[in-house]
């Protein structure tokens, strides 16, 4: 289980969630309930964004909620 990011529908990056998160039912149910995402489909949606020069972890953006970014 993993914390994705999204610009526009498309995911960009993930961070690991907290081990207290991954046990938590109610985190495992809302888990499960939404699409799971492969290594190919993050490259794939990541690589649509750099080509567009979207990508916000590469390119100087104005973003709406810059609080809701990844902070690496």
């Amino acid at each position: 289980m993993v914390l994705m990011y999204f610009i526009e529908g498309f995911s960009f990056t993930f961070d690991d969630v907290l081990p207290d998160i991954e046990n938590d039912l109610e985190c495992i149910h809302i888990a499960n309930n939404n699409k799971t995402y492969t290594y190919e489909d993050l490259y794939k949606e990541s690589g649509y964004l750099v080509m567009e020069e979207a990508h916000p972890c590469l390119f100087e953006m104005d973003i709406e909620n810059p609080d809701q970014l990844p902070l690496d």
